[in-house]
């Protein structure tokens, strides 16, 4: 995009960049950023920004560098095997353990390891990512020659949501079909770029965008979060279960909202029961006939909601506490998992 780049003696830069569109929503933080990075070289004295526009040569030079001259456009990067991509679907059998929230902190806490995470808002009905990350109304993707460039929110975390493509609080009411479409079109085109993690917020239950992202990407593992309620935890092994049909793995399972550290005496407080994590495990373990792992127990911390609402993820906001370090325990796991095989070709052919 940066055309041109001219400095005179006395110091003064003249910067050409060229949008990608006329009306490009970003265009002002693009001009922002530009003086703030030029004014911090030593020996400048002033930054002028000219801003300019693409041509249709330009744009599709753009998207041949992009996505790769070769090959079919409406393809899934991750499914290539030259990806090593961990793709991370956290799931939950009801609403109301924390998902949303746990996979917002999980993403927040990769990226600060220093790693590139995307995360997939997929609870198409229920989105509340783009607000967790703090991602405002004007936070919209823009389009590149038919593809889509995600927002990237102040974590580092570049973020795809139906929340940015919709006005206001409009609800969405779609039916099967129209989900299965708007994955596919989050996942192909969508320009990720090089991922280290893909996390994937889905809605809760078994319904269809838990068996589109399986078809669509079968290299996805499950992630299950679920409360110590005894009610939360049945239904999450449901969550949990659908991975035989599936065929998919599952990384773990994730225990929200464990326990209560008592203000007083600092005792843990077990509000929601306790044992439903290790219900889960059980279950699954006996299920799949491997050991499925309890990733971790986070603690129940009213700033974690509060951090949510306020889109500053908790566990950047408050590393000292009890909960966000075992969500940082919990992001080290998945970070040193290696790609798994499912889906991906081997080379092999019959004799």
């Amino acid at each position: 995009m940066v055309e041109s780049v001219d400095i005179d003696d006395a110091g003064l830069v003249a910067v050409a960049v060229l949008l990608t569109v006329p009306g490009c929503p970003l265009k002002d933080r693009i001009r922002a950023d530009v003086v703030n990075a030029v004014a911090k070289v030593p020996g400048v004295t002033g930054v002028e920004v000219r801003l300019g526009y693409m041509t249709d040569e330009q744009r599709a030079a753009l998207k041949e560098q992009l996505r790769g001259a070769a090959g079919p456009e409406k393809t899934i990067p991750f499914n290539e095997p030259t990806s090593l991509t961990r793709i991370f679907a956290i799931a939950s059998g009801k609403g109301g353990v924390g998902k949303s929230s746990v996979t917002v902190n999980l993403a927040a806490a990769l990226a600060n390891r220093g790693l590139s995470v995307g995360l997939l808002d997929a609870d198409i009905y229920g989105h509340s990512v783009p607000r967790m990350l703090g991602l405002g109304a004007d936070a919209r993707p823009t389009q590149v020659a038919g593809m889509i460039m995600p927002p990237t929110a102040k974590t580092g975390v570049r973020v795809i949501s139906i929340g940015m493509f919709i006005e206001g609080n409009t609800p969405v009411a779609w039916r099967g079909t129209m989900l299965h479409r708007a994955l596919n079109q989050f996942l192909t085109d969508v320009y990720w770029g090089d991922l280290d993690v893909l996390l994937v917020d889905l809605p809760p239950g078994t319904g269809d965008i838990a068996i589109s992202l399986a078809q669509f990407v079968p290299g996805a593992e499950l992630v299950i979060v679920t409360t110590p309620q005894l009610a939360a935890a049945e239904v999450a092994e449901r969550a949990g279960t659908i991975a035989v049909q599936t065929r998919q793995r599952i990384a773990g399972v994730i225990e929200n909202m464990a326990w209560l550290p008592c203000p007083h005496c600092g005792e843990r407080v077990e509000v929601f029961g306790s044992g439903g994590g290790e219900t889960v495990v059980g279950a699954l373990t006996r299920t799949f006939g491997v050991d499925v792992p309890l990733l971790g127990q986070i603690p129940l911390d009213p700033r974690i909601v509060a951090g949510g609402d306020a889109g500053e993820p908790f566990v950047l906001a408050h590393p000292d506490a009890p909960a966000a370090a075992e969500l940082v325990k919990i992001s080290e796991s998945l970070a040193i998992r290696e790609r798994g095989l499912v889906g991906r070709p081997l080379g092999l052919s019959p004799l």
